[in-house]
């Protein structure tokens, strides 16, 4: 295992309270000590590797809880291997992947075979999500015990919402057995039927049936009365509309124990982005981007805590499918390599929210929502740690993405604020710096 000494950085762990100037010490892929200046190399190993972190943030490794990496397939748009590069080049040392693959996984030989593909293949820790129901058609549970043996941490038929009201009832009821949470795509799929974009002034506009913000929020409802009713742990995953967060504003404040995510995508485009781009099928996801109304909601309930987590929803698909006219193409951008700094442009560096705040959407919190020892610097963690270069400005380039896939809506967009190094138990598994020839 890597002894490294990651030295001068701006150690920021809100799990234990901790912003300031330090050291810290790696040994055998664990957090052994967090040192103040002074200490130089004292006590560590003789063949201890020293990372100048001097200028940067040095924080938990990010956690993204909704990714999907295709692999089993659809390797044609993203692999295990492919996707996790595409990670750990986006500052992630974590991921959860969602079932919706090809057999979908729901059942534990399919949760074994992507979880040894990841010990072959992966360069940061994957952590998959099982079905709700069998094959994601939403008539019987799946084997949700034996995924949980072979290592899933949710549940979820994400590509698609839960298919009825029983059904997520029985999830969040026999799930509560396990302590793993239900992660929902809240859509009534009868009022999107057919939408390709938020429904309004703009997609009336442009020609093209739109999804009412109704069609969340009414499955936000029905999944917070079922929450309730059972007691189940209850995750929301990628909400979009004021109305879905008013809804869950409401439900914390009586006590209900429901969590939720939003995307990086939503907080910082809206539906005139379809117009903007001549119809650009990158600007094409599920939940659509949605109003300005809807956005600055958004940016309100990450500051005052209604929101949880902020997670790519990482979609990979091949040029040719999103070459295709909108109506036709796929939902999904690929998001993992521009998540980090997307956020730290556009929330953190004008003072939205805080760096701390990022950290806890995107590191703590969503290592606590999905049960996984991550998401923390104090000693005897994995030394999962993500530096990013706070003044560092460059322009996305698809062309040189890790992941198979380009659909990015974000490209030739120059942002400040990018990881440069990514470590994994101890192993960089992504040094920018290096790869610039600092």
């Amino acid at each position: 295992m890597a002894n490294l000494l990651v030295k001068g950085g701006r150690v920021v762990d809100p799990a234990t309270a901790t912003d300031e100037v330090s050291d810290l010490l790696v040994i055998d892929g664990r957090i052994a000590e967090r040192r103040g200046k002074g200490k130089g190399t004292a006590g560590a190993p003789p063949e201890t590797t020293i990372i100048d972190a001097r200028g940067l943030l040095v924080c938990p490794g990010f956690v993204d809880m909704h990714v999907h990496l295709r692999e089993p397939g659809q390797e044609h748009k993203e692999t295990i291997e492919t996707g996790t590069r595409a990670a750990a080049a986006g500052g992630f040392t974590s991921v959860a992947c969602m079932p919706n693959t090809d057999p979908w996984n729901d059942s534990l030989s399919i949760t074994e075979y992507i979880v040894t593909e990841a010990r072959r293949k992966a360069v940061v820790n994957v952590f998959p999500i099982g079905c709700v129901s069998k094959g994601g058609r939403g008539e019987e549970l799946a084997e949700i015990g034996d995924m949980v043996r072979s290592g899933i941490v949710a549940v979820s038929d994400d590509g698609r919402p839960v298919a009825s009201t029983y059904l997520m009832r029985m999830a969040l009821e026999y799930t509560k057995i396990f302590g793993i949470p239900v992660i929902d795509h809240c859509e009534d799929r009868a009022l999107a039927a057919g939408g390709s974009m938020n429904e309004g002034y703009v997609s009336t506009m442009l020609g093209l049936k739109g999804i009412p913000a109704a069609a969340e929020e009414i499955a936000v409802g029905a999944d917070l009365a079922l929450a309730r009713l059972t007691g189940g742990r209850l995750h929301l995953a990628h909400l979009s509309t004021r109305g879905s967060l008013e809804a869950v504003r409401r439900a914390k404040e009586g006590g209900l124990a429901v969590t939720c995510e939003v995307a990086p995508h939503h907080l910082v485009l809206t539906e005139k982005a379809v117009m903007e781009s001549d119809y650009d099928a990158n600007t094409k996801m599920n939940p659509p981007l949605r109003s300005k109304e809807d956005v600055a909601a958004l940016l309100q309930a990450l500051a005052d805590g209604t929101i949880d987590a902020i997670a790519s929803d990482h979609a990979p698909h091949h040029t040719d499918e999103k070459l295709q006219e909108f109506d036709d193409a796929p939902f999904g951008i690929a998001g993992l390599e521009t998540s980090v700094a997307l956020m730290m442009d556009r929330l953190v560096r004008p003072g939205v929210i805080t760096f701390g705040r990022l950290v806890e959407l995107m590191a703590r919190n969503p290592a606590r929502i999905l049960g996984i020892n991550k998401g923390t610097l104090q000693p005897g963690a994995d030394a999962d740690i993500t530096l990013i270069d706070p003044g560092l400005e460059a322009t996305v380039d698809v062309g040189r993405f890790q992941s198979k896939s380009r659909n990015s809506p974000f490209h030739g967009w120059t942002l400040r604020g990018w990881p440069v190094t990514t470590i994994v138990g101890g192993r960089v598994v992504h040094d920018l710096r290096s790869a610039a020839g600092h």
